[in-house]
């Protein structure tokens, strides 16, 4: 027996990293396959986030089958695994729906967040006249810009590249009210 814990490195350093799933064929249309993967952690803190993804690379993560209850407010509302907070409560105290923690910054955007935030792309794209809808079009297929850093958005969305298409799009509309505004407005006859 040795009297206090080892330090240094492993003893036997790993070949190859371990996989979960090896000796098993996932089926596609379970939750976690390629048909049905899993939904966006959102709501926590980042180191709570870390570990939710560390389970899901390794296979220990668990969905849950039925919404659970929320410590605060004790309505099921929690429909996130590992989850103690409901959304609304976890915005409501400014904490980490996992771990409770005071947090500065939440990871993820909520569902009603991300609805909101398509409905008025949506009006904005059906109140634009047929040139502008497809110059925004094209700048949201197009992914990025030369001249437009990154937008922080996280998964599939292209909401945020629009909302940054939307500036781009003002700061040009813009240019051009300078533009005639200096000397005469041309007349233009349709």
């Amino acid at each position: 027996m040795s009297a206090g814990n080892r330090r240094g490195p492993p003893k036997h350093q790993n070949s190859f990293a371990w996989k979960p799933n090896s000796g098993r064929k996932i089926n596609p249309t379970e939750v976690g396959g390629s048909f049905r993967p899993y939904s966006e952690v959102t709501g926590v803190c980042s180191r709570c986030k870390e570990q939710i993804d560390w389970k899901r690379k390794y296979g220990k993560y668990k969905p849950l089958t039925e919404p659970s209850k929320c410590q605060k407010c004790s309505k099921r509302n929690v429909r996130q695994a590992y989850h103690n907070l409901c959304n609304g409560c976890a915005k409501e105290q400014h904490v980490c729906a996992k771990c409770s923690r005071p947090v500065g910054h939440v990871i993820g955007r909520d569902i009603f967040e991300v609805e909101a935030e398509q409905k008025i792309l949506e009006e904005a794209i059906k109140n634009a006249r047929e040139r502008e809808r497809r110059t925004l079009l094209r700048t949201m297929n197009k992914g990025k810009s030369q001249s437009v850093k990154p937008t922080p958005t996280q998964g599939n969305s292209k909401a945020g590249e629009l909302f940054t298409a939307l500036d781009e799009y003002a700061e040009f509309s813009r240019d051009d009210e300078d533009y005639y505004s200096d000397e005469e407005e041309p007349d233009i006859k349709s």
